[in-house]
C-alpha cells in the first residue's frame, strides 16, 4: 500500500466548481429569448391599450396608443376647433415618435432578443406609466379643468412607452402580430376581444370615482407582470447565442 504524497489529496478532490449565483444569473439574462408563443405576450399587450386608450379619451380626450385618432384630432385642431383636444394629440403624437425613436436606436445597439434587453425595455415602459400614475395621484388633474402639464405630462409619458410594445412585435417577428401559435383567424379574434377587455375595464375606471389614477395604476401592474415573464421565459443557451 502506497503512502499518499502531500497533493494526493487535493488531486483527489479535485471537483469542477459550481458555477457562482451570479454568474447563472449573469448567464440566464444574457440568453436570448424562444420568440414562440410570444404573440401571446403581444395579445396581453392589447388588453393594456384598450385599458389606457379608453380612459384617456373619456377623461382627457385624446389616445395615448392609436395614434390614427390623434391624427385626425390634431388635423382638426390645426384648422380651427374650440376645445384643447388637438394640444393632447398633438403631444401624443409627438411623444410616440420620440419613443419608437428611442426603443428602435435601444433594440439597434443591443441585442435585441436578448432576455434582459426585453427585460429593460418592459421596465423603462412600467416606469414611465408608473411615473404618469404618480402624478396623477398626487396632484388629481380634475376632468375638463384647464389645460396644463398635469394632463400634458402624462400624455405623454404614456405615448412614448405605448411605441414599446411597436418595436417589440418587430422584435419578435410578429410585425403584424403574425402568429406561429394561433392561426390568422383566431389571432384577430384574440387581438379584438382583448382590445375589447381593455376598453371595458378602462371605461369602468373612467366612470369610477378613482378615474384616470385606477386605470393607470392597473397598467402599470399589468406592465410589470410582462417584465416578470420574460424573466421567466423560455430561452436559448448562452453558448447559441454568442
Amino acid at each position: 500500500m502506497s503512502v499518499p504524497g502531500e497533493t494526493d489529496a487535493l488531486l483527489g478532490n479535485s471537483t469542477p466548481s459550481k458555477p457562482s449565483r451570479l454568474s447563472r444569473l449573469s448567464k440566464h439574462l444574457r440568453s436570448d429569448l424562444d420568440p414562440t408563443h410570444g404573440d401571446l405576450v403581444l395579445l396581453f399587450c392589447y388588453v393594456i391599450t384598450g385599458l389606457l386608450d379608453s380612459s384617456s379619451v373619456l377623461i382627457w380626450g385624446s389616445f395615448v396608443s392609436m395614434q390614427t385618432g390623434n391624427t385626425v384630432y390634431f388635423g382638426l385642431g390645426l384648422v380651427g376647433t374650440e376645445d384643447d383636444r388637438w394640444i393632447k394629440s398633438g403631444v401624443s403624437i409627438a411623444g410616440f415618435c420620440l419613443g419608437s425613436l428611442c426603443f428602435a436606436t435601444f433594440h439597434r445597439v443591443f441585442p435585441s432578443r436578448r432576455r434582459w434587453v426585453l427585460c429593460a425595455s418592459f421596465l423603462a415602459q412600467t416606469l414611465c406609466v408608473s411615473l404618469a400614475a404618480l402624478i396623477v395621484t398626487i396632484y388629481r388633474p380634475t376632468r375638463g379643468g384647464p389645460l396644463s402639464w398635469l394632463v400634458l405630462v402624462p400624455v405623454a409619458l404614456i405615448a412614448f412607452q405605448s411605441s414599446g410594445q411597436a418595436v417589440t412585435s418587430r422584435v419578435l417577428n410578429f410585425g403584424g402580430l403574425t402568429s406561429v401559435v394561433l392561426t390568422k383567424e383566431m389571432r384577430r379574434i384574440g387581438a379584438v376581444l382583448c382590445l375589447l377587455f381593455g376598453v371595458v375595464l378602462g371605461g369602468l375606471w373612467a366612470h369610477s370615482s378613482v378615474g384616470m389614477m385606477g386605470a393607470l395604476w392597473t397598467a402599470a401592474i399589468l406592465k410589470s407582470l410582462i417584465v416578470a415573464g420574460w424573466l421567466a421565459w423560455k430561452g436559448k443557451c448562452v453558448e447559441e447565442t454568442e
